[in-house]
């Protein structure tokens, strides 16, 4: 019986998809399909999974789709009950699956969980995409538990209880097929970047739920798809982020939540200026410049979302940050998501 199917979604880089593979067959929940989505790779990898690891099922994409659209397509193929979608560039502990599916088991109102997620690099440190659990203030801005901005904690164990979170990192969260089938897939449009918190704004209008489960511990390549400094990886940061707010909030809330972002925008681009960060203040400059050439789009993405609203904007905010995270952090000098929890108004 497949209880939970594992997505992955590929684009060439053989060796850290093999080293994933290997480690996925130490794992020691057995009820499981491995899907392989291939987005077009042109390197030998291919080969490897078919010679090596011949349970895997490769799909086979005739383009490059990005990390949404491959996703997507191995969902549609997928027969669990539980969908586990993975970055080819993370190695796992044998007993993460088990610790997450017990979750979702007991907590019927709960979307999503999420694996710990350290770095491969520094085994003691947390990860930049997710660390220990996403968060998001009400401008739109991402945090995590261990990760704020370029700022990450080592691993002490001050993270390692169950905690409700707003998103689920896309390097590795497990949904539930019920909960998919009520908000509908990742956003296309936003090839990679952003698309997983989209997707967990749509599972908070709805009423879900979202964990980190830190018994579950996964180590992760960060950077490796795009470099951090990459132009294309900040400008799909910014463009993405800004699609996702204006689809999420209400009419009502974007009166006052758009303009404040725009300022701060604004500020990130001056600093960024100074800083003489040229690659930041292009994508944020482009970010807006397709917001406006995209209008009917995000009209439309705006009211598919508010359609399926079930839970008020205020209610969601009681699971967000008030104040905006990065002058907490380059104003005031804030490091870990222990000096931010000790001073917001939130309930988490």
């Amino acid at each position: 019986m497949i209880k939970v199917s594992i997505i992955i979604p590929h684009y060439n880089g053989r060796d850290i998809l093999k080293e994933c593979l290997d480690s996925l067959k130490q794992s020691t929940y057995p009820h499981v399909e491995i899907l392989l989505v291939d987005n077009g790779s042109t390197d030998d990898s291919l080969e490897m999974v078919e010679k090596e690891h011949p349970q895997v099922q490769i799909i086979r994409n005739q383009k490059n789709l990005g990390y949404a659209g491959g996703c997507n397509v191995g969902v549609t193929h997928a027969q669990g009950e539980y969908l586990l979608i993975l970055n080819n560039d993370t190695i796992h502990k044998p007993t993460w699956i088990e610790a997450m599916v017990e979750w979702l088991d007991t907590h019927p109102r709960t979307a999503t969980v999420m694996p710990k997620i350290l770095s491969y690099s520094q085994r003691d440190r947390f990860d930049y995409s997710g660390a220990a659990g996403g968060f998001l203030d009400y401008y739109g801005y991402p945090f995590a538990r261990g990760r704020l901005f370029d700022y990450l904690e080592t691993d002490q164990g001050q993270y390692d209880t169950p905690m409700e979170i707003f998103w689920s990192s896309g390097t590795a969260f497990m949904v539930r097929k019920k909960a998919l089938d009520e908000s509908g897939l990742f956003d296309e449009t936003f090839f990679a970047h952003m698309e997983e918190i989209d997707l967990h704004w749509r599972f908070h209008l709805l009423g879900w739920s979202a964990y980190c489960i830190p018994d579950s511990v996964i180590w992760h390549h960060s950077g490796w798809t795009l470099p951090p400094d990459s132009y294309r990886k900040k400008y799909l940061n910014h463009r993405n982020n800004l699609i996702m707010l204006l689809a999420n909030y209400s009419v009502l809330s974007l009166l006052w939540i758009a303009p404040l972002r725009f300022v701060l925008d604004c500020l990130s681009g001056g600093f960024a200026l100074i800083k003489g960060d040229f690659k930041r203040v292009a994508a944020l400059f482009a970010a807006y410049i397709w917001l406006l050439c995209h209008l009917p789009y995000l009209v439309k993405k705006h009211r598919k979302h508010q359609c399926m609203r079930k839970v008020s904007d205020v209610q969601i905010q009681n699971k967000m940050v008030p104040f905006p995270i990065p002058l907490k952090v380059y104003i005031f000098g804030k490091k870990t998501f222990s000096e931010i929890i000790k001073t917001k108004n939130s309930p988490l």
